[in-house]
């Protein structure tokens, strides 16, 4: 058995599937119920809670946590998730860290899911960290503004990242959970290219077969707009990183190329594969 969380998300939900079409038993947790593939087990659980994932965990031999916001809310254990999969009988856990972790490894967040990856290497089980940059799916931030008006709106319009699809994520989850030779693995995932806004938007018109203008924003009408979701702290240090990535955020990594034998794919291939939400 084989336990995948955040289940119903950009990678969850495609890692689930890729792992029930390759015949292994599998159990998706979220928080909420929700429809999963044929001959899937679905467990709801609240990772902030400890104790949460006990049932899911019985039985299981694998496990891939993706914690997102659970990491960082009161009372919150993480590490607790990984004592209580090793007292479970799990042999394999593959976490979704962040890249983070090595270009800004101040901020609070990044500090702990450093101690996370620290704690999951000196568990005694077989692990392997997975490190993505930004995901293609943030676009679906602008979906809303493109059905009603057309428009992208985003700060810093001509600076890029090498964003990453979160198909190509959950692939290479697939593979460190199925494949012995990623035990041990850390692998920084991007995209095949630095894509900026502005060429975002256009790949998200074409796709879409009709004009998107880009409307530029100031850093602090991004802030405003990004503080409606997610703290002051956090929507300075992602702006930090769209307004002035390193080298190492601009670096393209070839670890999805080594991972699953072909390169990641481009950010274009992504929203036509997700075209409805824009429309």
């Amino acid at each position: 058995m084989i336990v995948v969380t955040g289940a119903t998300g950009n990678i969850g939900r495609p890692l689930t599937q890729a792992l029930a079409g390759a015949g292994r038993p599998v159990t998706a947790v979220s928080r909420h119920s929700a429809a999963v593939p044929n001959g899937v087990r679905h467990v709801a659980a609240d990772l902030a809670k400890p104790g949460s994932l006990t049932s899911a965990l019985t039985g299981a031999k694998a496990l891939f946590l993706l914690l997102s916001g659970d990491l960082h809310a009161t009372g919150a254990s993480p590490a607790d998730i990984i004592s209580d999969a090793a007292v479970s009988g799990v042999r394999r856990v593959v976490l979704l860290s962040t890249l983070g972790v090595v270009t800004r490894p101040s901020g609070p967040t990044r500090i702990a899911m450093r101690a996370l990856e620290d704690t999951l290497r000196e568990s005694g089980l077989e692990w392997a960290i997975l490190r993505p940059g930004g995901f293609a799916s943030n676009a679906l931030w602008w979906a809303e503004s493109v059905r009603a008006q057309q428009v992208v709106a985003a700060p810093f319009g001509d600076v890029g990242v090498p964003i990453i699809d979160p198909a190509d994520i959950a692939a290479v989850a697939a593979a460190c959970l199925l494949d012995d030779r990623h035990i041990g693995g850390v692998y920084e995932l991007t995209g095949p290219e630095v894509i900026t806004p502005r060429q975002q938007t256009e790949a998200i018109a074409a796709a879409l077969g009709s004009p998107v203008r880009f409307h530029e924003l100031t850093r602090d009408e991004a802030k405003a707009a990004m503080t409606q979701s997610m703290p002051a702290e956090l929507a300075d240090d992602t702006l930090d990183i769209l307004g002035s990535p390193s080298p190492a955020e601009l670096r393209v990594s070839p670890d999805v190329q080594r991972v699953l034998g072909r390169a990641p794919r481009p950010f274009a291939d992504w929203a036509t594969r997700n075209v409805a939400a824009f429309r």
